[in-house]
Parts: structure tokens; C-alpha cells; sequence
């Protein structure tokens, strides 16, 4: 389907990402999300059955309810309201797409922790750091933080993403933009993980993007979804273990007891992992939104 839709007249350009395929549409962009699935920035053969309909619609939740932290750049997810000539594919359309104002994208991942888990946990086992700051001695691993912390990535469109500090990503922008978003990522992170928590779910830790318009922020992209975040189960949390997870973690967990070396091409994934997966996936997209089904 993307390569129908990328020579559409209306399309000016199309770009395929790991999981995302967006379609420059002049003023707006039409985003749809596949069923991809990506683990340490490699592409899968496998597909996740609903993925795309599951990450785009929970996206969707959280652009609706977010609105009075900061402004976002979705338009409609309401196929009959995209132009004309993309009302033949929307039975594809229906559920993973949106209709997205264009954005200047600023190339960084924010990420906001509010346990030490994932790549955090390895950084400050090395170097008692995290995101280069440094922390207290004896943490364990997934213990909570007092306070959420901000660390955030620079952004790849292919091969690793790299991790930077605070204090870097204040040298390679402007340092009033880099405290906005700062501040805005940390006070999504505590409405996530806040509203999660009504229904034992904890926000480990999560990313968000951001673009800006003529000097105005946006959030942009996805947003609390299980491809950003680790959503850790409450009733199985205890500090200095891994918690059970609604999130990709499952596969990624998968991957490093196989002894896979994270380097291309990407493996097969068993069908149990597959089902797994769409499994964990499902539930934490009922969790959040109240619904049955995508």
C-alpha cells in the first residue's frame, strides 16, 4: 500500500520509517502507522497484527487528552475529512492513520525517566550516572526515582540513536526551547504516569517528540504508546527486579536470551512471540482507552 499512496498527485513526497510511513501532502502530512515492529532500531520481518491500529489509536487518546500541557499537530483521524483522492484506501486508512500539520521536527528524542531500567540501568551500573548525571550509590534496578528525569536522545532516521545529556542538548540548540521541552516532557510524563496508575500500570519511562510552527511548539509523533514506553504491571513490581510488561521489553527480552547481536538483518520471530506481543499490546490499548477492541 505504500507504494500506491506515495504516487498519489496530492503526495509530494514519502518517506518510510522503521514503524511510521508519512505522506507530505503540502501544508499537512498524512501519517499512517503499520504493523511493523522494530526492537534496538532494527526493522523485523514479522508483522504485528493490529499494531499500527493499536499504537495510532492510543496516539490519538493522548493527543485528545493533552491539550492543556501543550499543543499537538493533529488535525483529523477522521478518514472522511482527509482530501478526496485518499477515500479509495480507507479501509486501509481506517483506525492507523491521521491527518497531521507539518511541522519543523526538533531532532531530539525526549525521554523521561521515572524508574532506572532498560539502557539507564546499564549506564549507571558503568558509571553510577544516568544521562550523565550523577546518582545516588546503591540504587537497585527498577527502583523509582524521586523526582522524573530528563534524558533525552539525539534522533536517527536509520542506524542507533545516541544518548546524550541535559547539558549537550543545551549546547546543540537554543537554551530557551530546550527548557520548554524539558519542562513539557516531564509534566506529560507525571500525567501518564499518574492516570496510569489508576489502573496498575506504572510509567517507567516513555519518549515524546516534539516540531514547532513559526516558533510555537508542538507535540508531535506518538505519544504514551508500547513502542515509547515501558508500562510496567504494579501488582508484579519489586525494586531490584523486572517487572511484567505491557510493552515491546517482552521482545526485547526475547532477543537477548537468544543471544541475537542486534545488528541486521533481523531474525524471524516465533509465532508465540508474535501472538504475545498483540497480546500485551491489546490489553494495555484497553486499559487506556475503555475500548474491547481496535
Amino acid at each position: 500500500m505504500h507504494e500506491i499512496l506515495s504516487k498519489l498527485p496530492i503526495v509530494h513526497s514519502a518517506k518510510q520509517g522503521k514503524v511510521r510511513d508519512i505522506y507530505d501532502l503540502g501544508t499537512e502530512l498524512l501519517i499512517v502507522t503499520s504493523d511493523r515492529i522494530s526492537a534496538f532500531d532494527v526493522v523485523f520481518p514479522n508483522l504485528i497484527p493490529d499494531k499500527g491500529k493499536i499504537l495510532n489509536q492510543i496516539s490519538l487518546y493522548f493527543f485528545e487528552n493533552t491539550r492543556h500541557i501543550i499543543q499537538n499537530h493533529l488535525l483529523s483521524a477522521d478518514v472522511s475529512e482527509y482530501p478526496r483522492e485518499l477515500k479509495p484506501y480507507r479501509e486501509y486508512l481506517e483506525g492507523r492513520s491521521m491527518l497531521v500539520k507539518k511541522t519543523r521536527v526538533i531532532p531530539f528524542e525526549c525521554i523521561v525517566r521515572g524508574y532506572i531500567s532498560g539502557s539507564a540501568w546499564a549506564e549507571y551500573k558503568k558509571t553510577n550516572t544516568v544521562g550523565g548525571m550523577l546518582m545516588p550509590e546503591e540504587l537497585q534496578e527498577s527502583q523509582k526515582f524521586p523526582n522524573p528525569l530528563f534524558t533525552p536522545s539525539t534522533k536517527a532516521d536509520d542506524g542507533h540513536d545516541e544518548n546524550i545529556s541535559y547539558r549537550e542538548m543545551l549546547h546543540r540548540m537554543d537554551e530557551r526551547l530546550a527548557v520548554q521541552i524539558r519542562n513539557k516532557s516531564i509534566e506529560l510524563y507525571n500525567y501518564g504516569h499518574d492516570l496510569l496508575l489508576k489502573h496498575s500500570i506504572a510509567l517507567a519511562d516513555t519518549k515524546f517528540e516534539f516540531g514547532s510552527i513559526k516558533g510555537e511548539i508542538f507535540l508531535i509523533d506518538e505519544v504514551l504508546t508500547p513502542d515509547s514506553s515501558r508500562f510496567w504491571d504494579v501488582e508484579s513490581y519489586e525494586i531490584g527486579k523486572i517487572p511484567l510488561s505491557f510493552d515491546k521489553q517482552y521482545i526485547r527480552d526475547f532477543l537477548t536470551q537468544r543471544g541475537w547481536d542486534r545488528q541486521p538483518p533481523a531474525p524471524r520471530l516465533p509465532e508465540e512471540v508474535i501472538q504475545k506481543t498483540r497480546d500485551k499490546y491489546l490489553q494495555i490499548f484497553q486499559t487506556i482507552t475503555g475500548k474491547d477492541k481496535v
